[in-house]
């Protein structure tokens, strides 16, 4: 895709595709990153997209602003083209004409983050950068290190020392450099923008790096691939996303809005972001119609949404205004009564992934989510990213004898 420039989100200026590496110089908000329209409708013929034979991220390579990555048969290449799966039970109980969970677990490093960090890590390639570094609670890390181990770029990783101990487990497998910041993420993202600036470092933030958007709207692509060119044109798809920093439901707004200038869409869904009580600074300012967003003091088990001032908080609001959606806050208690619904339908997710579950239970049983329409969640992580936080879902395991007589007892 050839770029046509770049945007701050917020004063609207405009940059050559080089002009800026991160944020608006003037105003430090997030950059949006504008394809070419013109260029992509005289040579893109969407049915060519439908009938590659890639089933990853980069079948959408002409609507990324990256050239031909290459690294075939690494776990770069196998990023995206997640499944969807449509439970009978959940959709029954919600009374909902159709669900269906996009289960983001099976990605290389089993979340939605290997989206962002795959293209983000391709074009740093591209450009000859050798070391990248990323401030994150675990998924964004494990994403980039998992993404720079199979390219053979170096990876340094900010998390915050209370972390959940499997994703830490995942930074120091893929091999990456791991400091664990005795603060937390909102202090590792600043410590991280401080390093990319003292020793050179490539920062892939969410929030900042403007890129990471460009991997998140691929998700956008395989929904409209999936499940939109099968609905009726009058019917909208409701999409259920957990929101922390904000750069998700982002992400897939942005790619919706590609498809609606290009033509490939009638409509936009309607986005539905799903925020911790715990951590809820975006959802507050959409509820009093605020374009500030106040920092939090965040406290939540979904610590992979945990964020004290969101770094996308903007333009997440803005995804959410501009598709006629709402936001809701669900309690910790409502999480992991998710975990165990989505698991009763062989759905594995970690708290901030069961979050959109919980925000979707919360919003048709307060009316904000219809439910007329057909209804899309985002499982953004496996739940063995988490596996202490699950288990607070759920009853022990009960011990038995190795014999009939004490397995009895308990039938």
């Amino acid at each position: 895709m050839k770029i046509s420039h770049l945007q701050c989100s917020l004063c609207k200026t405009t940059f050559s595709p080089n002009e800026v590496i991160y944020t608006c110089p003037h105003d430090g908000a997030n950059i949006d990153v504008i394809p070419d329209y013109e260029n992509i409708q005289q040579t893109v013929d969407f049915k060519e997209i439908l009938s590659s034979p890639r089933q990853s991220i980069w079948r959408y390579l002409p609507l990324l602003p990256l050239s031909d990555p290459g690294f075939e048969a690494t776990p770069l290449h196998r990023v995206g083209w997640t499944p969807i799966y449509a439970p009978k039970q959940l959709t029954h109980q919600l009374n909902v004409p159709s669900l269906w969970i996009k289960d983001e677990s099976p990605n290389p490093s089993a979340s939605f983050k290997d989206r962002a960090s795959a293209v983000v890590l391709a074009k740093a390639s591209q450009e000859g950068v050798r070391t990248v570094v990323v401030a994150s609670t675990g998924n964004a890390g494990a994403a980039t290190a998992a993404m720079g181990a199979a390219i053979g770029l170096d990876t340094v990783i900010l998390a915050p020392k209370n972390a959940p101990p499997a994703k830490i487990a995942q930074l120091l497998v893929f091999g990456a450099r791991v400091y664990l910041v005795d603060g937390n993420y909102d202090q590792a993202f600043e410590l991280s923008i401080a390093a990319s600036k003292e020793f050179g470092w490539y920062n892939r933030n969410t929030g900042y790096n403007p890129y990471t958007t460009e991997g998140k709207k691929t998700a956008a692509f395989e929904i409209w691939e999936q499940v939109l060119l099968n609905l009726a044109p009058e019917q909208t798809l409701n999409i259920v996303i957990p929101v922390g920093d904000g750069n998700i439901i982002t992400g897939i707004h942005k790619g919706f809005k590609d498809l609606l200038r290009l033509g490939w869409i009638e409509h936009m869904p309607r986005l539905i972001g799903v925020q911790a009580n715990g951590s809820a600074a975006i959802a507050d300012a959409w509820q009093t119609n605020s374009h500030e967003i106040v920092p939090v003091q965040a406290n939540t088990i979904a610590d992979s949404i945990s964020v004290n001032l969101p770094r996308d908080g903007w333009r997440a609001l803005r995804a959410v205004w501009e598709s006629n959606g709402c936001f809701v806050k669900v309690s910790d208690g409502e999480i992991l009564t998710a975990i165990t619904s989505l698991g009763k339908a062989g759905i594995f997710a970690e708290p901030a992934a069961a979050a959109a579950y919980a925000g979707l239970v919360k919003g048709i049983n307060d009316g904000s989510i219809s439910r007329e329409n057909p209804v899309m969640v985002i499982n953004t992580g496996s739940g063995l990213k988490d596996i202490k936080a699950c288990m607070q879902a759920v009853a022990q395991a009960q011990i038995v004898e190795p014999n009939i007589q004490s397995l009895r007892k308990f039938i």
